[in-house]
């Protein structure tokens, strides 16, 4: 019996890929089969079809859903990243404004974006805010867990050296955290897009501000499915561009130092 290498990378694509055409055709074949009409479940044909004929309109659409979740995204990741900076430097902020971050992730976001929308009157700074607030909880715990994470033979060598709470930040903390880091950028970037979505969804911004989740209800409204299914398609591709976007850089930035990227050896 031959040994698969988990770590043939060839392997990693061909394997999915392979799965989701398989999927993709056995939908078709059932959906013609069964004669499933197009406004209960339209055919991956059919759904290829609409999202060429509208493109342009997916695509506005499509760049102002991504112009929310980088927005997000980025005052996530600097937001919590000088939180968690903050809350390593001392344990009394942490065990002071911990709790509140906390009960900041589990409000669900459907629930207090309108009145986000409503005390923000510019509906893009809006929308920012909903994904921003989804976004940056993986931020600050990943980094705090990975700025306290920290080799405890390490640590004690920087005391006895004298090291100074920066230069023990900079040398050592940062570096330890740099694999959590980016475990929390993997996370949040989809939780960004995710965020924005939502908002769009409830503040149901139209014209030249309306997303992918507006082209949604519209098409659910107007019973176009395959419309609906070409913007889904949309906002999944988009994710998992986000995520794969995030693995390049985390293997950009560790995978000459840390063992969480390197190749082990056969």
């Amino acid at each position: 019996m031959a040994i698969i290498d988990p770590n043939n990378r060839v392997l990693g694509v061909v394997m999915p890929v392979t799965v989701g055409i398989v999927m993709l055709a056995l939908w078709e074949g059932l959906v013609r089969y069964y004669e499933v009409p197009r406004y209960l479940v339209p055919s991956p044909f059919l759904v290829a079809e609409t999202l060429v004929e509208k493109w342009p309109l997916l695509l506005g659409s499509l760049l102002v859903t991504l112009k929310v979740t980088f927005m997000a995204f980025f005052l996530a990741v600097l937001i919590g990243t000088l939180i968690a900076f903050a809350f390593a430097q001392s344990k009394l902020i942490e065990m002071s404004f911990f709790p509140y971050a906390v009960l900041l992730q589990v409000t669900p976001v459907v629930a207090i974006a309108p009145l986000i929308i409503i005390w923000v009157k510019e509906p893009t700074a809006a929308l920012v805010v909903c994904a921003t607030i989804v976004a940056l909880f993986p931020i600050i715990s990943n980094t705090i867990l990975g700025l306290r994470s920290v080799n405890p033979g390490l640590l004690n060598l920087f005391r006895m050296n004298k090291a100074t709470r920066m230069q023990e930040l900079v040398r050592l903390r940062i570096p330890s955290a740099a694999p959590y880091f980016f475990g929390g950028l993997r996370i949040s970037s989809g939780l960004s897009l995710i965020g924005a979505v939502v908002a769009e969804f409830v503040a149901g911004t139209g014209g030249t501000s309306a997303g992918l989740a507006y082209q949604i209800l519209q098409a659910g409204f107007q019973l176009d499915i395959p419309l609906l299914f070409a913007a889904l398609f949309l906002i999944t591709l988009t994710g998992v561009a986000l995520f794969l976007i995030m693995v390049t850089l985390s293997r950009l930035a560790l995978g000459d130092w840390h063992e969480s990227e390197l190749v082990p050896e056969t």
